[in-house]
C-alpha cells in the first residue's frame, strides 16, 4: 500500500490535483480521505483543502 497527500488552498485546485494524480497513475484506489482546515489571521481567512489517497 502507498499514500499520496495533496494540499491546496482552493477546492478546485485540489480537485484538479486529485484528477491529475488519478489520470497519470495506474493504481487501485483503496480510499480517499478529504479534509478542510480554516484559520484566521487578522481579517483574513486562510483555507487548506487536503486529500489523502490510499492506493496499491
Amino acid at each position: 500500500m502507498k499514500v499520496k497527500v495533496i494540499d491546496e488552498s482552493h477546492e478546485k485546485d485540489l480537485e484538479n490535483s486529485i484528477n491529475n494524480f488519478l489520470n497519470n497513475n495506474e493504481c487501485d484506489i483503496i480510499d480517499i480521505k478529504f479534509q478542510v482546515a480554516i484559520a484566521t489571521c487578522g481579517e483574513e481567512q486562510i483555507y487548506c483543502f487536503s486529500a489523502m489517497i490510499i492506493y496499491r
